[in-house]
């Protein structure tokens, strides 16, 4: 029960109490939990009390909300590191998850605008357009788009992209090592092509990652990835 007499806020002790049925796994992943009239009940409190801290968990991705359903426990997330550490698809495979790659697109492309600029090109000319998404137990995770300047012959395989990272070939087929990387992460709703491939409505939020690879002062390779914005954390970890 929650103590009225303590500094400690009772929305907080509430937040404390049901983060505690989840990681003590009493909520398994997609139970429902008590309504808002049930802990208004339970624990004596307002359901603006209860609501609150509802809303706050479902914003930290610990619950969800199912319209005329009600709430339910989320799966927990995915922790990964930075791209530029290790590939997405290792990482997870080394975790023990099952990884597959459905590659979209693999060929020479006039870039946009937008990317002509991104990869300095000097005046217009192809570049290599690589799109894939990738699964997690057979269920779709991210969309990966990649650009890359025409520096290695022949072509990249397409049953190669199929299973193997994109980072790997380049090295060991091309011997395309690059020296430094530059990442961006925001946070994005899908648009209707995003929303298709990933399996989620038009405007799921979605982790967007920018990863701009350089061989010394030179852009080799520009890359997009689009993460469902609740399958995953990206740890940034800094040693001084």
């Amino acid at each position: 029960m929650l103590d009225k007499n303590s500094s400690v806020p009772l929305w907080e002790q509430l937040d404390e109490i049901l983060k505690g049925k989840i990681e003590r796994k009493v909520w398994q992943p997609g139970d429902i939990i008590s309504s808002e009239n049930e802990l208004c009940k339970e624990f004596s409190i307002s359901r603006m009390t209860a609501r609150s801290v509802i809303t706050r968990l479902v914003q930290q991705g610990l619950l969800y909300r199912v319209p005329g359903k009600g709430t339910f426990v989320a799966e927990p997330k995915i922790h990964t590191e930075p791209l530029a550490y290790m590939g997405i698809r290792e990482q997870l495979e080394k975790k023990g998850y099952k990884i597959t790659t459905k590659v979209v697109e693999n060929a020479l492309v006039m870039p946009p605008t937008r990317i002509e600029k991104i990869l300095k090109l000097d005046k217009p000319t192809t570049v290599y357009y690589i799109e894939r998404i990738r699964y997690i137990d057979n269920k779709p995770l991210s969309i990966h788009r990649s650009y890359l300047k025409q520096l290695f012959n022949p072509p990249i395989l397409h049953d190669r992209l199929d299973k193997e990272q994109l980072c790997r070939i380049l090295k060991d087929d091309y011997n395309i090592v690059p020296t430094s990387t530059k990442e961006t992460l925001e946070l994005i709703f899908a648009n209707e092509d995003q929303a298709e491939k990933l399996g989620v409505e038009e405007s799921y939020p979605l982790l967007y990652l920018q990863d701009t690879r350089y061989h010394i002062d030179t852009i080799i390779e520009y890359t997009e990835v689009f993460f469902k914005g609740d399958k995953l954390r990206i740890n940034f970890e800094y040693k001084g």
